[in-house]
């Protein structure tokens, strides 16, 4: 193991953390609602879950063809920085918003976030080639930990702007934020060993591999269904109360964006301890174990957030949940990467990607269609533990794989 790649591997995590943390899940989505397009009887709640539905469907479709021909090409890192780059741009446009502007913030939110969602593709593919395998998870849980890190330094860095109302300049800090600390995983991963043909030769491969994939994964391997359409449908109540979280804070609770941000800074930290405290035990118990438990743990979260009337109850249910934020994370990436084939990193975690995404369709559409029809968020954040539910369900049978042939590596420290 390289300890200076894996440290720039993670370091891309504690970059793009600025994006999840600032656009994703404080600022922005506040901003969009309330003052772009008008959050009355919920319509901005509608607004913002169609504009991250549609990215995610974008990325969720196009995740393992563009994983396929990264991998047949040999441009693993290559379309990682240009999904990056690609990223950055859009977001930088967000300061050209103004009140009104519904459709114009929609259509740059979609390309930002599939940008965003689809360079973590390349991103997750380097994961088996950084350690042996039996160290899998706690690499995995540094990058989230990292990324933890990243989300806190951003808002601090946001604050003093959100509190003179300079939006424009925070979605240009995020930028370069991002663009910055993503410099040294572009310069230290393993560059790539671009194969020889044209782009067209690339297409044709790629996307029948990706298919190839999608048929082994989802209709010929019992276990990786099982665990796939587990991961479907926890990752979408992940999603889900990720990128709703702070709009409930705000319109069912009262809080204001400083308040937010504290709060979401409170949720980073103890995000940040349960990634440190869970890297040991996914080696160590397994993976599945640590998600079971991480389940029970959000199951129980939805079911509190349901009943809280105060801001303080809201601060514990906040904190607690962090804890098993990157720990089921952090697990997931780890127990998928058992079941991809040395060389066909990328094309396998298209396929991972396209599940992910795919999740955050149905949830933030959920959310949205209930807290509109009912004119509570509550009902909407119950149908959100169902999610929870039903993924614990499926996994609980589910089989660990050994890593497939070819990551037996030394067990290195």
């Amino acid at each position: 193991m390289k300890k200076n790649v894996i440290l720039g591997w993670c370091f891309y995590d504690f970059a793009n953390a600025s994006y999840s943390a600032v656009i994703t899940a404080v600022i922005f989505p506040v901003f969009y609602a309330d003052r772009i397009v008008g959050n009355i009887s919920g319509l901005g709640d509608l607004w913002w879950g169609r504009a991250v539905s549609v990215s995610m469907l974008i990325a969720a479709v196009s995740s393992p063809f563009a994983g396929g021909i990264a991998d047949r090409a040999g441009r693993r890192k290559g379309f990682l920085v240009f999904y990056t780059l690609t990223c950055i741009f859009f977001v930088a446009m967000f300061s050209f918003l103004k009140a009104g502007d519904a459709l114009e913030g929609f259509l740059l939110i979609v390309a930002a976030n599939a940008a965003r969602e689809g360079g973590l593709v390349f991103y997750n593919a380097f994961l088996p080639d950084l350690a042996p395998w039996r160290y899998w998870g706690r690499v995995s849980a540094l990058g989230f930990a990292l990324g933890y890190a990243g989300a806190i330094c951003s808002l601090f860095i946001a604050l003093p702007l959100l509190k003179t109302g300079n939006f424009q300049y925070i979605w240009l800090s995020v930028s370069v934020f991002f663009l910055v600390f993503s410099l040294p995983a572009f310069f230290l991963l393993p560059r790539d060993a671009p194969a020889g043909g044209g782009i067209a030769r690339f297409a044709v491969e790629g996307t029948q591999k990706a298919l190839s994939t999608l048929k082994g994964l989802w209709i010929s391997n019992r276990e990786s269904r099982r665990f796939l359409l587990s991961y479907l449908l926890y990752q979408d109540g992940v999603n889900t109360v990720i990128v709703f979280s702070s709009i409930f804070a705000t319109v069912s609770l009262g809080f204001s964006p400083r308040e937010l941000v504290f709060l979401y800074l409170a949720v980073q930290v103890t995000a940040f301890l349960g990634s440190v405290a869970s890297a040991r035990p996914i080696d160590s118990w397994g993976p599945k174990r640590v998600i079971i438990l991480t389940l029970v743990l959000w199951v129980l979260v939805t079911a509190a957030a349901c009943f809280i009337r105060q801001k303080g109850q809201f601060w514990v249910v906040a904190g607690v949940a962090g804890l098993g934020l990157g720990s089921v994370q952090a697990a997931s990436r780890a127990l998928f990467s058992r079941f991809v084939p040395k060389g066909r990193e990328a094309e396998y975690f298209g396929v991972y990607s396209m599940m992910g995404k795919t999740s955050a369709i149905a949830g933030p559409l959920i959310f949205g269609l209930v807290s509109h029809a009912t004119g509570s968020q509550r009902p909407a954040i119950a149908a959100v533990g169902l999610l929870f539910i039903s993924g614990l369900a499926i996994i609980r049978p589910f089989k660990e794989p050994q890593p497939q042939e070819g990551f037996l590596g030394p067990d290195e420290p």
